[in-house]
């Protein structure tokens, strides 16, 4: 398993002064633990006091910054650290499995989530024009990369809207715009560059993703799915893998799996029932298969949930 762990920084005293003024913000808007959607679209802010057990969840196109404590992420067999001088970027919608490493009441885990798709950083590339950083080949879809001031600044400016709410619907498309543009600029920005860019291979991926998101309970025809996005069989497979640790197969095995537990947990529906819904023809395969996601079969799975909550 390959573990990627953000790298320390120098001593940065306007980083730590925004820093203190995130952590600030964000133990004001959130009063309580949990993730709370804001009424600016795509920005959701997050608290929790005390870490977490690791849980699968699917991660849609974002940016994700930490305020205060850290965070672990796992992506097939690689592991993300951060904390808040590295941001976490999704290029993609991605199967992950996450949990708090550092949080406690006195100093709790805080944090944002910026969501975005490929079509705002499409139309960023076109009135920015080419960013300059030259195509290296296929690259994860989730990386780290440094906080800097002047992100910081205007993510800031973005959470600080929430308690001004008749400036948001003016401003905040505005510094959302800002806060891409310094992604597009930063040094792996040239992997939102790719997945955006029209008729790039990337982009062709990031296609085959959008239909297995929607279609996730058929069954998976690799040749059909590699001529819907244009590209070959052997191409889609290698740059699928390259961009998502996952191949095509594995990927469209764990969004089954997890949208089968939300089926149980929100709607109630019996375990056979929920791996029909989403494509198994074998109920004790999906047991089977669950079990080595979640750590237990399904029953013994939602009673951990339900003692948790």
């Amino acid at each position: 398993m390959t573990t990627l762990v953000a790298q320390p920084a120098t001593a940065d005293p306007a980083l730590d002064q925004r820093q203190a003024e995130l952590v600030a913000l964000l133990r004001r808007l959130t009063p309580e633990e949990g993730i709370h959607e804001s009424a600016i679209p795509g920005l959701a802010l997050v608290r929790g006091d005390q870490p977490t057990l690791p849980m699968p969840v699917l991660y849609k196109p974002s940016l994700c910054v930490i305020a205060q404590g850290r965070k672990e992420i796992q992506l097939g067999e690689e592991r993300f650290f951060y904390d808040p001088l590295n941001y976490l970027v999704a290029s993609v919608t991605l199967p992950v499995c996450g949990h708090v490493v550092e949080a406690s009441p006195e100093q709790p885990y805080l944090s944002l989530r910026l969501d975005f798709d490929a079509t705002q950083i499409a139309r960023l590339i076109a009135d920015a024009g080419p960013i300059g950083v030259p195509n290296a080949g296929p690259a994860r879809a989730l990386y780290l990369d440094r906080l800097d001031v002047t992100l910081l600044d205007a993510l800031i400016r973005l959470v600080r809207l929430l308690e001004t709410p008749r400036d948001i619907a003016m401003l905040a498309p505005l510094i959302q715009r800002e806060i891409f543009y310094r992604l597009l600029h930063s040094p792996q920005g040239q992997i939102l560059h790719e997945i955006a860019l029209a008729d790039s291979q990337g982009h062709r991926i990031a296609r085959a993703i959008d239909w297995l998101n929607q279609n996730y309970n058929q069954q998976l025809r690799i040749d059909e799915l590699a001529r819907t996005v244009n590209l070959s069989a052997s191409t889609l497979h290698h740059r699928f893998k390259a961009v998502t640790a996952l191949s095509p197969l594995q990927y469209q095995k764990q969004l089954r799996l997890q949208e089968a537990r939300r089926l149980m947990i929100t709607e109630g529906l019996e375990a056979s029932a929920a791996s029909y819904r989403v494509g198994y023809e074998s109920p004790s395969q999906f047991s089977r298969e669950y079990s080595r996601l979640f750590g237990a079969p399904p029953l013994r799975d939602l009673a951990r949930l339900r003692k948790q909550a």
